[in-house]
């Protein structure tokens, strides 16, 4: 019923007998690839869908800066009756907000795919309630990349890793809180691991004293930091285990696939996330609250995040994880991708030890911590 209801929005201007000149805007944070991403692949695809439909994409720049430039974009607009953002891709950072502010319009519920989610990123975004108000468009994951010729028997467990290193000196590398988020999840992750405040971490609420209760986790890194290499970021720590350097360490599960399709990573090298969790966190589709083409951001979002799209363009053509839950996209993949993706974890291991980042106070508090304490 969802899928006709939005058929039927479009159906009076073809049985006229004419086509009405439409423009989808997009506005997405993130890197370039984003932006190649809509306008090479998916806004084709939506436009031979919907004719007289043009989708136009426009990048606003990498990292929580792209996002914030989308939220002053439409605060800007606040009071206009209509906005000229269709549609916005979002990271966590900002989306919360932008709920709280009524800036964007609930929708989940109104698209056929809505239901194909039930990852705990699409309900709450770094503390924040947006339930309703997202669909990932990708997942991004945080574990440990190694070298099964070198690790015969990989740690299991942010406590295993810790007794690891200190027989195995520098040969476990990460980039701290600096170069990239690979290394900031692990630092979060560590944290989860060795206090009891994973779950108020991730949701809150902020208390102003909680950072005293870190002393001894963090006490407990700075010596952990003692016998690794520390790497000058993401790209840098997968490049020392590529020249054996290093035998792990912390990658974004996307970028290590990538790398290996590439060619420029040993495709030798696996993959596990320690136990209690590591962090990751998705990139979101949203709704502005005043969108001047609401049911075709509607059918865009649910095309973007139906089976098909998601199997052929974020895994097939980024090496991306979906964003709707891996079950979904399986019949839509051959077995040997299946096989290449979810090998070393599966898809179950992933739900269980995926978490998500945290609440935004304790995520700026943790970094500040680090500072503080672990590398100075």
């Amino acid at each position: 019923m969802k899928r006709l209801a939005l058929a039927i929005t479009l159906a009076p201007a073809l049985a006229a007998g004419h086509v009405l000149a439409q423009t989808l805007n997009v506005n997405t944070a993130g890197d370039v690839n984003m932006v190649e991403y809509i306008n090479d692949y998916l806004g084709p695809k939506f436009e031979a869908l919907h004719p007289g439909v043009t989708v136009r994409a426009l990048g606003t720049g990498p990292g929580d800066a792209g996002s914030q430039a989308i939220y002053e974009k439409l605060a800007a607009q606040r009071d206009a009756e209509t906005w000229d953002v269709d549609v916005a891709v979002l990271h966590q950072r900002m989306t919360g907000q932008m709920v709280r502010e009524g800036l964007l319009a609930p929708y989940r519920d109104e698209i056929a795919t809505g239901d194909l989610v039930s990852a705990e990123n699409a309900e709450v975004a770094l503390g924040a309630d947006v339930s309703g108000y997202v669909m990932p468009m990708f997942q991004s994951q945080v574990a440990i990349a190694y070298n099964p010729s070198l690790v015969a028997t990989p740690p299991q467990s942010y406590a295993e890793l810790a007794e690891w290193v200190s027989e195995h000196p520098d040969q476990f590398g990460y980039n701290g809180i600096t170069g990239g988020m690979a290394g900031v999840g692990f630092v979060f992750g560590w944290l989860y691991a060795f206090t009891d405040m994973a779950e108020e971490m991730r949701n809150g609420p902020w208390r102003e004293d909680a950072p005293q209760e870190w002393q001894d986790a963090l006490a407990a890194l700075r010596e952990f930091n003692r016998h690794v290499t520390l790497t000058p970021g993401n790209a840098g720590t997968l490049d020392a285990m590529n020249r054996g350097e290093i035998a792990m360490g912390p990658v974004w599960m996307d970028m290590f696939h990538a790398w290996i399709d590439d060619g420029r990573l040993n495709p030798d090298f696996e993959l596990l996330i320690l136990e209690p969790g590591m962090p990751g966190q998705p990139m979101y589709y949203t709704l502005p609250a005043r969108a001047a083409e609401p049911e075709l951001a509607r059918a865009f979002i649910e095309l973007a995040t139906s089976p098909e799209v998601q199997a052929e363009g974020i895994v097939g053509m980024f090496s991306w994880f979906p964003g709707i839950d891996a079950e979904h996209v399986r019949a839509e993949l051959d077995a040997e991708t299946w096989e290449r993706f979810y090998a070393d974890v599966a898809p179950e291991i992933l739900a269980e030890r995926g978490v998500s980042m945290p609440q935004a106070d304790y995520f700026n508090a943790i970094l500040e911590a680090y500072e503080l304490h672990v590398a100075n």
